[in-house]
C-alpha cells in the first residue's frame, strides 16, 4: 500500500518550526520502502490552510519538530498523524526511521 508524508522543510532538512518551513518534502512510500520524493512550495500561511493543501497531496502522515495544537487538531480532521518532536535531519531518512519503528518523538519543539 502506498502512503504519503509530508516533512516541512527548510535548506533540505526538517525545519523545527511547521509554519515556517521553505517546502515541504513528500515522501511516498510502498511496501515499506521509500520510492519517490519531491518538494513542494505550500500556499501562504494562514491559520488552517496547511491541512487541506496537504490532504490535497494525498499525504497520510506528517513528521514536524514542533506544531500548534489547533493545526494539529485539524489534520486529524483531516485523518493525518502529525508526529511531533522530531529532531532536523533528512526526510527521506525520518521517513524509513518510521517505517521501521524508530522515529524519535518528543516534547513539541512550538511553543504556541
Amino acid at each position: 500500500m502506498k502512503k504519503i508524508f509530508a516533512v516541512p522543510t527548510e535548506n533540505g532538512k526538517l525545519c523545527a518550526h511547521f509554519g515556517h518551513c521553505e517546502k515541504f518534502a513528500l515522501v511516498e512510500t510502498e511496501e515499506n520502502k521509500v520510492i519517490s520524493e519531491k518538494f513542494v512550495t505550500p500556499p501562504d500561511h494562514q491559520p488552517g490552510v496547511y491541512p487541506p493543501f496537504l490532504a490535497g497531496q494525498g499525504v497520510s502522515v506528517i513528521i514536524s519538530g514542533g506544531m500548534g495544537q489547533r493545526a494539529q487538531q485539524l489534520f486529524m480532521q483531516h485523518n493525518i498523524e502529525v508526529c511531533i518532536g522530531v529532531n532536523a535531519a533528512a526526510p527521506a531518512e525520518l521517513v524509513e526511521q518510521y517505517l521501521k519503528g524508530q522515529l524519535q518523538t518528543g516534547e513539541n519543539l512550538c511553543d504556541h
